[in-house]
């Protein structure tokens, strides 16, 4: 990983780290091999098995989904920069960096989710991914501006913060950038109006709406 990046990631570990409370580190359940996996589709770990933690909530975001998101992104991934700001299993921002981005920013708040992201960083010896502990919008808001070439944007689906992290990913995210927001209801250009953002791809899968977005461009 560059040194830019490096002292980048240090400094944004300092910033988002104080917006989550820390909690001790709670023992991993045990796993069922065919519920608690999920496996990367292309790139240099292609078909690799990544163990989930069992844990409430959380959402792997489902094979099909994730092989046409990157369909959308046009496969390789050579040089982006992107940001996987709600991370839970990490499949999003492993994926990218199996598929040559350079800088990959995952960020979870949940103490028992990042213990299990950092194994599976030493699994991949994924050198291109920072992992960090703390609040998924306020990492978006401590990025410079039109800086990444992804955003990931995976939230719970019962959050509130789905409005204040679409704002934060339409300041985030390159000119030409693209800005990814999975949710349970699709999302309009009228509702992405005030984050700056636009609908580019749109598909529904089971309750999963999936949504690759883009900037607006200048007025007419």
């Amino acid at each position: 990983m560059a040194q830019e990046f490096s002292t980048y990631s240090s400094a944004l570990m300092k910033q988002v780290k104080s917006a989550a409370p820390q909690k001790p580190v709670r023992p991993l359940r045990p796993r069922s091999p065919q519920t608690h996996e999920v496996r990367l589709i292309g790139g240099q770990w292609k078909r690799t098995k990544l163990a989930v933690v069992d844990h409430p909530g959380l959402r792997p975001t489902p094979d099909r989904v994730r092989e046409t998101l990157f369909n959308w992104l046009g496969q390789d991934l050579t040089g982006w920069r992107c940001i996987d700001a709600f991370a839970g299993t990490g499949a999003l921002g492993f994926e990218a960096a199996s598929r040559g981005a350079k800088e990959v920013l995952l960020v979870e708040q949940d103490t028992t989710l990042v213990v299990q992201l950092k194994r599976v960083q030493t699994q991949l010896q994924a050198s291109a991914t920072q992992i960090v502990r703390g609040d998924g919008v306020a990492a978006l808001k401590h990025l410079d501006p039109a800086s990444m070439d992804v955003v990931f944007l995976d939230l719970p689906f019962d959050s509130a913060l789905f409005e204040v992290a679409l704002q934060a990913a339409g300041r985030a995210v390159a000119a030409v950038g693209f800005v990814y927001l999975e949710a349970p209801i699709r999302w309009s250009d009228a509702q992405l109006e005030n984050a700056g953002l636009k609908v580019h791809r749109h598909l529904k899968a089971g309750a999963v709406h999936a949504h690759l977005l883009k900037r607006l461009g200048p007025p007419a």
